[in-house]
């Protein structure tokens, strides 16, 4: 059984600095915090507060292939946690029929956001991330942390990425 989310916003851990993804079941109280990537915490956040750049990053190219080939988003899943890592399918709807892609959670959020698909967690995951989110003692939701994050993406400069330019 799987249950619908909603991306609820991206905060930081604030004992490792890391991004963590926040997904809310907008019938309850059921959350899902997954740790995630810079690079995908900042394609989210962009997504999220509508950020335009002159050139396609890498959900926002994923997206323009699957519109250029008439593919579409049906939804995505979190399906497993397995060793404290979260394990996700996106699934395409093509003219032969739907098809499920392997993908980390933060890219299949990513393209959700992008396209528009539901975002779906299975019942066991949520209940298996409750009990290793009681074992910790840091707070998960602190304001704090999302001005912290949001104060990171507003100073990252296009050279921060190297030789990748945007």
């Amino acid at each position: 059984m799987y249950r619908l989310m909603k991306v609820a916003g991206l905060v930081m851990d604030p004992q490792t600095n890391t991004p963590i993804v926040i997904l809310n079941d907008p019938k309850g109280d059921d959350h899902l915090p997954i740790w995630i990537g810079l690079l995908e915490a900042t394609s989210i956040a962009t997504e999220l507060e509508k950020i335009k750049f002159p050139r396609p990053m890498t959900h926002d190219l994923v997206k323009n292939l699957l519109d250029h080939l008439q593919v579409q988003v049906e939804k995505i899943e979190v399906y497993d946690l397995r060793e404290n890592t979260y394990y996700a399918l996106i699934y395409l709807r093509t003219e032969m029929g739907i098809s499920p892609i392997d993908s980390r959670p933060s890219d299949a959020i990513a393209i959700a956001l992008r396209t528009n698909a539901p975002i779906y967690v299975k019942e066991d995951v949520l209940r298996r991330s409750q009990k290793v989110s009681e074992k910790e003692t840091h707070p998960v939701f602190r304001q704090e942390d999302k001005d912290n994050l949001q104060e990171l993406l507003e100073k990252l400069d296009p050279e921060d990425f190297g030789k990748y330019k945007m």
